[in-house]
């Protein structure tokens, strides 16, 4: 590692830096799934931009899976913030927490970052970003960040303009300071040839063949209230089940089996429950489909990121603002902000209207 005097300097508003392959950068955006997602394009177009520079991402352990051999990083520094709220609540845990953070702490120093963009704007967060000890700290200003005491640990700060309403744009702002304008969004999922040949053959198994239209449906969420009734989905699934071509797939994840199981036995048309699978397998199953109907949950934003026309059904968060992102997404918001009050019968034009979207373009 070049032992030259460390600065931020080297990034102007012209794009040049000076020492290319010395510049270090980290990204801090821990969780979740889904803000993960709609973080990659920032690594995107920093690798398009600057090339030569070194970039990391400090992310949880639960996400790492998504990051580790994404080709525009070079290195991912997984941290289990999750595991110490858990450990603290032991006799002995906040010592072993203690010492954990301290290593972790000593293992980002030691990389010795030229800059660090916050994406999270949270405490925990900014701590995470002071730690790498970079010279240039970018994060949001407080007004836009979830925990305004995040603006501890930044020094530059960045209000997104008021047209960057979608959270994928607005993490793209934090690109400014650097002299990297947002550019094309892009968003880029790599699938290992296994878990694509894994899901094939599964699929293949399950009598899908290459003309049929595959409808993915995803009953879970994060929190109970983002989650669609189970009524309205068998409800959904059942009148997608029955147009020419269409198979639909339900999708789970932990402790959700039940609901799937629910809606596949709910349903008179041809309905399959997907398998146990990990984010690469359910990326590729995904990728495979001509429609994916979901909560504002991971699975839903990481088919929009693959290109698959997407529907999120959204209560009490804001669609413009989460939805799926791309000319193939659209966000369906509740009239009264509950899941319940967003009616079956309004997700089946929208939904339809996708699917021949995709049917015209193969």
């Amino acid at each position: 590692m070049s032992e030259t005097p460390r600065t931020a300097s080297g990034w102007g508003s012209a794009g040049a830096i000076s020492r290319p392959p010395q510049m270090k950068v980290a990204i801090v955006k821990l969780s979740s799934l889904g803000d993960v997602i709609h973080a990659i394009p920032v690594a995107r177009a920093l690798r398009r931009a600057r090339p030569g520079i070194h970039l990391a991402w400090i992310v949880e352990a639960r996400e790492y899976a998504l990051l580790k051999d994404h080709p525009d990083l070079d290195t991912v520094v997984p941290v289990d913030t999750r595991l110490w709220r858990r450990l603290v609540r032991r006799p002995s845990g906040v010592r072993e927490v203690v010492g954990k953070v301290g290593r972790l702490r000593g293992r980002i120093r030691a990389a010795r970052f030229d800059v660090a963009l916050d994406l999270q704007g949270l405490i925990k967060s900014g701590l995470l970003t002071a730690y790498t000890g970079a010279p240039l700290r970018i994060g949001f200003s407080a007004d836009h960040c979830r925990e305004g005491l995040n603006c501890l640990f930044t020094n530059r700060r960045v209000r997104p303009p008021a047209q960057a309403v979608h959270v994928v744009d607005q993490y793209l702002a934090l690109l400014g300071p650097l002299g990297i304008p947002p550019g094309p969004v892009e968003f880029h999922v790599p699938i290992p040839a296994r878990a694509a040949l894994r899901m094939d053959d599964f699929l293949g198994e399950q009598g899908v063949k290459s003309h049929d239209l595959l409808v993915a449906v995803n009953p879970g969420a994060g929190r109970a209230d983002k989650q669609w009734p189970v009524e309205h989905f068998q409800r959904l699934v059942d009148r997608l089940a029955h147009e020419p071509n269409v198979k639909v797939l339900v999708l789970w994840g932990p402790d959700e089996v039940h609901m799937a199981r629910q809606i596949r036995d709910g349903s008179s048309g041809r309905t399959i429950l997907a398998p146990p699978t990990d984010l690469h397998e359910l990326a590729a199953l995904l990728r495979r489909c001509a429609l994916m109907v979901a909560n504002d949950t991971g699975p839903l934003h990481l088919a929009a990121a693959l290109g698959t026309p997407s529907l999120g059904l959204f209560g009490p968060t804001r669609a413009e603002r989460n939805g799926p992102y791309g000319p193939h997404g659209r966000g369906l918001q509740s009239p009264d902000g509950t899941m319940a009050g967003l009616v079956p019968e309004a997700a089946v034009e929208p939904a339809l209207a996708l699917l021949a979207l995709r049917e015209a373009t193969r």
